[in-house]
């Protein structure tokens, strides 16, 4: 499949001068997605009709006439996670219960795009509940193949060229791992820096709004949106001193998946990068465990009353995850939230200790698995989800044709700096493997 062109900076620069027409470039959009849509099925009832986006970008027209004044992402077309409230658009969540019970105001996420001058092109599709039980969308680049979760419509609409821009989620991995697996640049913020208004609630002490865009400059225009307390003039300065994790946290990448991060570590040395390796997660069994029942603790009192009245409407995945999370003990629950903490502080600090700036590993354990029922497996993301710091994917290049990435994590709080040096990390691996 020939995947459109679509990166997002020079997509907004045009809008936003002029040199597009904003009704002209979501017909054109509305066309890619028309032609595709059928084999990738990334969006919820194949996203807007036509007519009434068409109107959406005549009356942003008419609102923002001279260029000079337009908002950042004007007339840029927005696919938005199905976990999301968006106003006049139905939240389903991949669910079979009612959609009236999924209600809430609009998503402050959503709500700033709009601002900013994006139009909601549609819901796309995510796993049950935005856990594990897939939906029906494939992977662009192999049909066959997952394009990751729960944020696979939104990862799979990017990577498509169907949109520039699509809002994701990640409790465990479900930005970076679908964007290492569909080719496209994934951007987890620090947790807590993109505010969780009227988002469906997996685990709060572990949901994190992300993004996927084509490009890196793309992401930083968005981030810029997104992000509280954006600090647009932060510049990376030298290039960052980039760290390698030793021991049992890499052994969970599969063989391929370990060959490939080692190549994209020697583009990073080609390249000119200080790369040193340190000792990061030796407690990594402990940490998964720890976000598993933190994990499944959240969920089963996100979901009290809604499995009480539909717990025969739960797929397999997602009924497991609230029963379990129903036998987690408080003790165990608070155990989980301070281990949290403690283990961000741990990483900050060897960081600091070992003068590192960024940590490189793997996006994923490996290329996409073939199979539709199977999302793939979040360990590599899991410690950054935890501890909450920023994290980016970066497309490394590919194993037996289809896509692997690069997960680039920083200091708490670090997503300028981060999003500021992804540009030239992106060019050192982008075809490392």
């Amino acid at each position: 499949m020939n995947l459109a062109d679509r990166p997002l900076a020079t997509v907004a620069a045009d809008l936003q001068s002029g040199r597009r027409d904003p009704a002209d470039y979501v017909a054109t959009c509305r066309d890619h997605i028309d032609t595709v849509e059928s084999d990738v099925r990334a969006w919820v009832d194949g996203g807007k009709p036509r007519e009434q986006l068409a109107a959406e970008a005549r009356a942003l027209s008419a609102r923002h006439p001279d260029p000079d004044s337009r908002p950042p992402l004007f007339g840029v077309p927005v696919g938005v996670k199905d976990i999301f409230h968006v106003d006049g658009l139905p939240t389903r969540a991949g669910a079979d219960i009612p959609p009236g019970e999924v209600v809430g105001p609009e998503s402050e996420a959503v709500a700033r795009l709009i601002r900013a001058g994006a139009l909601v092109a549609g819901k796309t599709v995510t796993t049950e509940f935005a856990y594990f039980d897939p939906g029906p969308t494939r992977n662009p680049h192999a049909l066959g193949h997952t394009p990751g979760g729960s944020s696979s419509g939104s990862a799979a609409a990017v990577a498509a060229g169907m949109v520039p821009l699509a809002l994701g989620s990640q409790t465990a991995g479900s930005v970076i791992r679908p964007a290492g697996f569909c080719g496209v640049v994934g951007y987890k913020p620090t947790y807590g820096r993109v505010p969780l208004d009227g988002v469906l609630p997996v685990a709060p002490s572990l949901d994190h709004v992300g993004l996927f865009t084509q490009d890196t400059s793309g992401t930083r225009r968005a981030a810029a949106v997104l992000v509280d307390e954006w600090h647009e003039g932060i510049l990376p300065g030298e290039r960052p001193t980039v760290g390698i994790p030793n021991g049992s946290y890499l052994e969970q990448a599969t063989a391929d998946g370990r060959a490939a991060f080692e190549r994209a570590v020697d583009a990073l040395k080609t390249a000119g990068y200080d790369v040193r390796r340190l000792s990061l997660f030796d407690d990594i069994n402990q940490l998964n465990s720890h976000h598993g029942r933190l994990m499944a603790a959240e969920t089963a009192m996100s979901h009290h009353d809604w499995f009480d009245r539909y717990d025969e409407a739960y797929a397999a995945e997602m009924r497991a995850l609230v029963e379990e999370g129903r036998e987690v003990p408080v003790a165990d629950l608070a155990d989980a939230r301070r281990f949290r903490e403690q283990a961000r502080d741990r990483v900050e600090t060897r960081l600091a200790e070992q003068d590192v700036d960024v940590v490189a590993s793997p996006a994923a354990p490996g290329p996409a698995p073939e199979g539709l029922d199977d999302t793939g497996d979040p360990v590599m993301n899991v410690p950054w989800t935890t501890t909450g710091q920023p994290a980016v994917a970066l497309p490394a290049g590919r194993v037996d044709g289809l896509p692997v990435g690069l997960q680039v994590t920083a200091s708490f709080g670090a997503d300028e700096r981060l999003l500021a040096w992804a540009k030239e990390l992106a060019s050192a691996v982008a075809g490392a493997a």
